[in-house]
C-alpha cells in the first residue's frame, strides 16, 4: 500500500485498523510486533508515523471474523446532505447538519452524518469529523477530507482559533445583564441510566458568552458563544441561567415542552449558526448556516 496525502502523518496501527476491515486489533498488533508488516522494507512499530510515498507491506491475512455488513443509506438522506453543503474544497467539507440526525452511528443507530457522506462520496480515501454536534442540534459541521487538515483544525480548536457561534430560542425574557455563565459542568448518570450534565463545583471549568438578539412573549432568541467545549454546555448553562432551551428533551420542563409542541415547535431550538476560522496563513474565514427558526412566525411574537 502506498501512502498518499490522506494518510500522511497517521500512526501505522491506526492506518491498518482502518484499512483492514474485519481484522481484530490484536492480530494487527501481533503481525507488527513479529515484523511481518514493513515500511519501505524495514521493520516498524505501531506508533511509527507514515510519510508521503511510504510503501507499507502487509502479509496475506486470513479473517477470523465475518466482514462488516454493508451499511445501506437511504438515497433521500444522501440528497439532503448534498443539498446542505455550505463550503467545500480539496481538504475541507462543511455542511448544515439537519436536526435529528446524529453525527455518527452507534448506540442503536445504523448510520449518521459521517456514514452517509462516506457512502455518498466513495472516491474519498479519507473523511473524518472535525468536531461534533448533538443529535438534535442543527448547523455548521466540519469534516476533513485530508488528515493534515484534521490535525490542523484540531490544533486550531485547542488554541482558540475557531469561534463557534450558536443561536437558541430559550424560555422567558433573557436579562440584559446576563452576558456570561461560568458554572462548572460534570457528566452524570441517573438511576434510569440516562446520561445528563449537571452544574457541580467538582465539575470542569466552563464558560459561555450570551447576547440577546430578540425578546418576545415568554421567550427570547439569544446568541451563545462557548469559550470552553463541554458536553451539552450551552444547554446546561441556559438552564442554569433560568432560561432552558425550547424543545430540549433533557433540560426543558415537561410543561414547556408540551406547550411549544402544541404551537408547532417540534425540535430543540439550538443551532450552530456560524464558525469563524482564524487560519495561520490566510484571512479569517466565516462560514454561516441559515436557520429556519431564526425568523419563525411562531416564535417572533
Amino acid at each position: 500500500m502506498s501512502i498518499d496525502g490522506g494518510s500522511e502523518g497517521q500512526r501505522l496501527d491506526n492506518f491498518l485498523i482502518k484499512r483492514l476491515k474485519g481484522v481484530p486489533k490484536s492480530k494487527i498488533y501481533r503481525i507488527i510486533r513479529k515484523g511481518e508488516v514493513r515500511i519501505n522494507k524495514g521493520r516498524c512499530k505501531p506508533e511509527s508515523k507514515l510519510r508521503l510515498g511510504d510503501e507499507v507491506r502487509v502479509p496475506p491475512i486470513r479473517l477470523d471474523e465475518s466482514p462488516e455488513k454493508e451499511i445501506r443509506v437511504p438515497a433521500g438522506l444522501i440528497q439532503t446532505l448534498n443539498e446542505n453543503v455550505l463550503f467545500e474544497d480539496a481538504e475541507l467539507l462543511v455542511i448544515n447538519k439537519p436536526a435529528g440526525l446524529a453525527v455518527h452511528g452507534g448506540s442503536g443507530l445504523s448510520f449518521g452524518v459521517i456514514e452517509i457522506l462516506r457512502a455518498a462520496r466513495p472516491e474519498l480515501h479519507f473523511l473524518e469529523l472535525v468536531h461534533r454536534l448533538d443529535r438534535d442540534t442543527s448547523g455548521v459541521l466540519m469534516l476533513a477530507k485530508k488528515r493534515r487538515m484534521l490535525v490542523q483544525l484540531h490544533g486550531m480548536l485547542q488554541s482558540g482559533r475557531v469561534n463557534k457561534i450558536y443561536q437558541a430560542w430559550v424560555l422567558g425574557r433573557w436579562p440584559k445583564h446576563k452576558t456570561e455563565v461560568t458554572a462548572p459542568l460534570r457528566k452524570n448518570s441517573l438511576k434510569s441510566g440516562e446520561r445528563m450534565v449537571i452544574v457541580s463545583q467538582d465539575g470542569k471549568p466552563s464558560e459561555t458568552k450570551f447576547d440577546i438578539l430578540y425578546v418576545g412573549d415568554g421567550h427570547s432568541l439569544v446568541q451563545a458563544r462557548p469559550i470552553t467545549g463541554r458536553t451539552h454546555q450551552i444547554r446546561v448553562h441556559a438552564q442554569f441561567a433560568g432560561h432552558p432551551i425550547i424543545g430540549d428533551e433533557k433540560y426543558c420542563p415537561d410543561e414547556a415542552l408540551k406547550l411549544y409542541k402544541e404551537k408547532g415547535v417540534r425540535r430543540m431550538c439550538l443551532h450552530a449558526r456560524a464558525l469563524e476560522l482564524k487560519w495561520p496563513d490566510k484571512p479569517m474565514q466565516r462560514i454561516e448556516a441559515p436557520w429556519e427558526l431564526e425568523d419563525s412566525p411562531i416564535l417572533r411574537t
